[in-house]
């Protein structure tokens, strides 16, 4: 279990995140919603040790806050980050690989990993020596998934995987979310397209300036009126 209880962030004078608590039990695959400033990413650089926070972020029996990003990797808990942040000019095969990074010394288990992201992303194994800027965005956004999944994750952090794609290509990138989640990976999603999101998740969190003020299962909050008027648009 991802679990988060009371946490808050500030950027110096900012207030991000104020006293935070939720979870994503083994195995769920948990939505975030909220405009943008609601605190998602906060929450995401909270657990991958990318921001200093005050609280308690655990995974399993482990406490991250306080661990060095490379250490919450290693703990199991893999962000893919808003944005894709792939390096354009290097390759899909080195980009993926960067994922690894943390693993360098299992190259069997590693090459293992490689495979199983070909096979989830067949367009990357024909495009694997392609510069990675070259790709559409869609393709950009398997590599990132990927390059995360290339960490191993036990829970994976998807920070707006849908941001900017077609309607086709995001219908693709949530079933392979979905996929992923199936095959035993907890997923924490932070998401805008509320209502993609909704129909995959197990369960959901509304945040608003940096405090959850509604949570419940992704059934309720699809029929819930508030919900659906400020981010489904119906």
């Amino acid at each position: 279990m991802l679990r988060f209880d009371c946490v808050s962030l500030n950027y110096g004078s900012f207030r991000a995140l104020s006293d935070i608590s939720l979870e994503a039990r083994d195995g769920e695959l948990v939505v975030l919603l909220g405009a943008n400033g609601a605190g998602k990413s906060s929450i995401f650089r909270a657990a991958s040790g990318l921001e200093p926070a005050t609280g308690h972020i655990r995974f399993g029996q482990r406490e991250l806050v306080g661990m060095r990003p490379s250490q919450v990797v290693e703990a199991g808990v893999v962000q893919c980050p808003e944005g894709r942040k792939l390096f354009p000019g290097m390759s899909v095969l080195r980009n993926l690989m960067l994922g690894a990074y943390v693993h360098r010394a299992d190259g069997a288990g590693n090459r293992r990993r490689l495979e199983e992201i070909l096979a989830l992303f067949p367009i990357l194994d024909q495009k694997k020596d392609d510069p990675a800027g070259s790709l559409s965005g869609g393709q950009q956004q398997m590599v990132a998934i990927g390059r995360a999944m290339m960490g191993r994750p036990r829970a994976l952090l998807l920070d707006e995987p849908s941001l900017g794609l077609a309607p086709l290509v995001v219908r693709q990138m949530f079933e392979v979310i979905q996929q992923i989640n199936r095959a035993g990976t907890t997923v924490l999603l932070a998401e805008q397209n509320a209502f993609a999101a909704l129909k995959v998740a197990h369960r959901a969190y509304v945040l608003e300036l940096g405090r959850v003020v509604m949570e419940g299962d992704s059934d309720s909050l699809l029929r819930n009126p508030d919900i659906r008027r400020a981010y489904i648009g119906a």
